[in-house]
């Protein structure tokens, strides 16, 4: 052999030969597979507790900027009147105009009756009906407020009937719906109207 020959090849590992038992045949169940490695089922548990981990720590800082946030103080609110300086030139920063009082008219306290007021039978929260008569001397807007009251005559809820541009002498009916559940036997009452001339 010269000396320009390439070296052997490296030894290539041989399979292992089977081990003796039986030999196996067509109908033989498939012999069992090697154990499986568990290298998927560490990777998983790796990045599950690096993501808690993760967790904790966005929580832990944003409580400590919530407490931080909290804790700044505002500074307090001034107690005396705001004075705005006048320019030197003009004298007030604004002209006012002069506007003359407007009448009332008749109280709107009469324009609003209950005509129902009804307890749901099946959550308890109440609902009055309303009816609005303008008795104004022109078009206006109403808001009933309504009180709902147990038979112990303590008001256990309230709610808002609204009208808007009623002409003069004309009606409507609006239901005023109280919020939260009320004893059987509630009754509806008008604590006060609201007139607003359109």
């Amino acid at each position: 052999m010269s000396d320009n020959s390439p070296p052997p090849p490296p030894e290539q590992p041989q399979p292992e030969p089977p081990l003796a038992g039986p030999p196996l045949s067509l109908w033989a169940p498939p012999a069992p597979s090697p154990r499986r490695q568990r290298t998927g089922l560490i990777v998983t548990l790796a990045v599950g507790g690096s993501l808690v981990v993760a967790g904790a720590l966005v929580a832990l800082v944003h409580s400590l900027l919530d407490a931080a946030a909290d804790s700044t103080a505002l500074p307090p609110a001034r107690s005396e009147a705001y004075e705005e300086e006048a320019p030197d030139d003009e004298g007030a920063p604004y002209d006012e105009e002069e506007t003359e009082p407007v009448a009332p008219g008749p109280a709107a306290d009469g324009d609003a009756t209950v005509t129902r007021c009804v307890r749901d039978k099946l959550i308890g929260w109440p609902h009055a009906e309303v009816k609005v008569v303008n008795g104004g001397e022109g078009p206006a807007g109403y808001i009933v407020f309504v009180e709902f009251v147990d038979p112990d005559g303590k008001m256990r809820t309230g709610g808002v009937a609204i009208a808007d541009d009623l002409a003069p002498g004309a009606s409507v009916k609006a239901e005023a719906q109280g919020l939260g559940e009320v004893p059987a036997g509630t009754t509806c009452r008008i604590d006060r109207v609201e007139r607003d001339p359109a």
